[in-house]
């Protein structure tokens, strides 16, 4: 099956949405990426296949993090080099109940410096095989000393 550049926008969206899903699925978000599959997080190197990047995935999705939300403020299809590019924020939430599974390091600072909740930006590239599953995953962000700043 080939995957029209609708077909990707709607892909993109799918992935976004099993991120910011309440009860968020690692299984979910796993099964848009193809078995050879390479991801860059934002801080390197970039990682190999399903297993490593379900483990470089696993802190968030059990919480480490908080509540992360991603919210999507642009989309960039290139349907005949099979690539889409989106621009977003992360938006934590360490307010509350969010906060009770996060690394207390992280917790402390995020409730002290910004009350509990923060925001980076960055973008992602993604590539495509013709069947519509993720190849690529490639994030370019401040990770290192992220630019936080209070979510209103």
């Amino acid at each position: 099956m080939t995957t029209s550049s609708t077909d990707l926008g709607e892909t993109i969206d799918a992935f976004v949405a099993a991120f910011n899903d309440p009860q968020p699925d690692l299984d979910r978000v796993m099964s848009f990426f193809a078995e050879d599959a390479r991801y860059l997080p934002g801080h390197g190197p970039e990682l190999h296949g399903l297993a490593a990047i379900r483990a470089e995935f696993a802190p968030q999705f059990a919480g480490r993090y908080g509540a992360m939300t991603f919210d999507v403020y642009d989309h960039v299809i290139d349907e005949s080099r099979r690539r889409a590019t989106i621009r977003w924020a992360c938006r934590l939430d360490l307010t509350g109940t969010h906060g009770g599974r996060a690394f207390p390091p992280v917790r402390w600072f995020a409730r002290i410096r910004y009350r509990g909740r923060l925001q980076w930006h960055g973008l992602d590239v993604f590539h495509f095989n013709a069947a519509g599953q993720i190849t690529g995953k490639f994030t370019y962000a401040t990770f290192r000393l992220p630019l936080w700043e209070q979510a209103s």
